[in-house]
This record gives structure tokens, C-alpha cells and sequence, in this order.
């Protein structure tokens, strides 16, 4: 009897997660049906210590890069931007802070929460609306000079992780 109870509540929770992938799979989809789909422009950047960044470079080594948009602005990265300080120890991760202020500015912010990522800092949003970033924070993982996987809003540790092993 008790064995399939727990066969019952696998198999709803095994459904469970299922849906969870397929709805949040098309809510990245719509959300992100605006950025950029084209290989990734060879720009170059500066990070807030000044250090010349060329995305598309980047994503020509071995493992993906994250590119991580957010601001200092916004709540919902509160909770993104630790998780992703921490895998910056294992992962090239750059990080663009949208319209959150001076360079100085960012950098006390950084700081304070002990975050470790590079940061580009883009006040005006130049860079984000080039790319067509409309909500923050979005994550983009990008391999071989294009758009791997991308998604927008709340996104946790295993979350982010996962689109990065699957690069």
C-alpha cells in the first residue's frame, strides 16, 4: 500500500517538474523573442576597471560564457546575482549593470555585496538595447560567437548552471 502511494507522488512529481520545464521553456522563448539571433558583433568593451572585453572572442574558448544584464535597480537581480558571483569562480561570466549609475558608483555596489563577476557598465543602456534587453535580469550563455541559451527573470543556481553544462 505504501509503496504505490509513493509510486503515485514520484509520478505526479516527475509530471510536476515536466510542465515546470515546458512552461518556464516557452516563457524564455517569449521573453526573449527579441534578442539579438545573429552571431554576436566583434565589439569591443570596457569592464569598470578598464579592462578591454571582446564577447565574441570570448565565446570562442573552450567553455561558454554567461553574460549576465542587470541593475542595481532591480530587486529581482538581488536574488540572481549571488548565484551567479559563485559561478564566476568556475565559469567566464561578464555582466553588464543596466543603467545603474557611474562607474564608481557600481563598483561600491559590487563591493559591498561581495560580488565577484566582471561588469561592464552601461548607464545609458546603449549596449542592452543593442542587444534588446527589455527585462532584467537576463542571462545569455553564448559558445562559438552565437546565442546558446538565454532566459529572463528569476533564475536559480541549478537553473543557470544547467544552461551552462548544456552549452
Amino acid at each position: 500500500m505504501k509503496l504505490n502511494k509513493w509510486r503515485k507522488w514520484t509520478g505526479q512529481g516527475v509530471s510536476f517538474l515536466l510542465l515546470l520545464f515546458i512552461i518556464s521553456s516557452v516563457a524564455d522563448w517569449w521573453r526573449g523573442r527579441d534578442l539579438i539571433h545573429q552571431p554576436i558583433p566583434d565589439i569591443t568593451v570596457y569592464d569598470i576597471e578598464g579592462k578591454a572585453i571582446n564577447l565574441a572572442q570570448l565565446s570562442q574558448q573552450q567553455a561558454p560564457t554567461l553574460i549576465y544584464f542587470w541593475g542595481t535597480w532591480c530587486p529581482v537581480c538581488n536574488y540572481v546575482s549571488p548565484a551567479v558571483s559563485w559561478l564566476s569562480q568556475h565559469y567566464q561570466i561578464v555582466s553588464v549593470a543596466l543603467r545603474s549609475g557611474e562607474p564608481d558608483r557600481v563598483r561600491q555596489y559590487l563591493e559591498h555585496h561581495d560580488y565577484e563577476f566582471n561588469t561592464i557598465n552601461d548607464p545609458q543602456n546603449r549596449l542592452g538595447a543593442a542587444w534588446g534587453i527589455r527585462v532584467t535580469p537576463t542571462l545569455v550563455v553564448i559558445k562559438d560567437g552565437k546565442i546558446q541559451y538565454y532566459t529572463t527573470g528569476f533564475t536559480s543556481l541549478p537553473g543557470i548552471w544547467w544552461r551552462l553544462w548544456l552549452a
